[in-house]
């Protein structure tokens, strides 16, 4: 395949490989014989993100058998959002994929998720919605996991089947104004599916069975959880700040009106310090949601 940049194609799957030497290969097969055998024109972008074996060998040694790859060369470890968001700018397709190098996504219905953006120029972002938990500290994962995604559609309105699946198709002119947005961790899917959903771009789930992974995991429980949970926080916030300040500055105004009555009827003329404090507080996070609002409104890009 002509690596010149002027080259156009259908879709562009971006493929973040880091320490996946054993099988790396083996995906880029199973992916590149699913597009063959789509007719689809594509360019499979597999991104070593400096890795310390042998991935990026295996990837050089292969690369003569899968014209459609275009290898890329990290000089340093960056994260998977690094790679995707990098890999997303430059996509020569007008469709991305995003998908992982470990054998547990079911890479050969990528054709499928492009085929529903073909088809219904409404959707505008399609997602492998797993069935299953099959990774690391299940125990803790799962429902870590559905805490989070309960935050993630309360905040969006949305019904969110799977808030952080790595198996994605969207359209690259919409998803564009959000890449710079995008984190240099495992969040970066959360963040791309909750900028659809805060500006009303339609995202479409598609049940997909989920393998355990290949290798070993660079999943850290503790420390991503928390990075999940503010990253929502985070993005709705970015989009829509009333959504989470709004709620809480109405209950500590509701709260000091109330407790002043109480005030009133128990102490009259008198009213506690914490219930002024209480609601000045609301009155004060009101206040800084509208502000926030308004900031929002005027960027611009929402």
């Amino acid at each position: 395949m002509s690596t010149d940049p002027a080259t156009r194609v259908h879709v562009t799957i971006v493929l973040p490989c880091y320490n996946e030497q054993d099988h790396v290969v083996d995906e880029v097969e199973r992916i590149c014989k699913a597009m063959d055998n789509s007719g689809k024109t594509y360019e499979l972008l597999a991104v070593d993100d400096c890795s310390s074996d042998a991935t990026l060998e295996r990837l050089e040694e292969a690369a003569p058998r899968f014209p459609h790859m275009r290898i890329m060369r990290f000089q340093h470890n960056s994260g998977a959002g690094t790679v995707r968001r990098i890999g997303s700018q430059q996509a020569r397709g007008d469709i991305v994929v995003w998908t992982d190098a470990d054998m547990s996504y079911p890479n050969e219905r990528i054709p499928e998720l492009v085929e529903i953006l073909d088809t219904e120029p409404g959707v505008a972002q399609v997602v492998g919605a797993r069935r299953t938990e099959e990774g690391t500290h299940k125990l803790l994962r799962v429902p870590a996991k559905w805490f989070i995604r309960k935050i993630a559609e309360r905040l969006t309105n949305s019904k969110i089947p799977d808030l952080n699946s790595g198996l994605r198709a969207f359209r690259r002119e919409i998803a564009r104004p959000y890449l710079r947005l995008l984190p240099p961790g495992f969040s970066c899917v959360t963040t791309i599916t909750i900028a659809f959903l805060s500006n009303q771009h339609p995202v479409q789930y598609v049940p997909i069975d989920y393998a355990k992974r290949a290798g070993k995991s660079k999943f850290r429980f503790t420390k991503d959880a928390y990075r999940y949970i503010l990253q929502v926080l985070r993005m709705v916030m970015y989009f829509n700040p009333l959504k989470v300040l709004m709620p809480l500055a109405l209950w500590l105004i509701v709260i000091g009106l109330l407790k002043g009555v109480f005030d009133m009827v128990v102490h009259f003329g008198y009213f506690a310090n914490n219930t002024i404090m209480i609601f000045v507080t609301g009155l004060i996070i009101a206040s800084m949601a509208l502000l926030a609002d308004l900031i929002v409104r005027s960027r611009g890009d929402v």
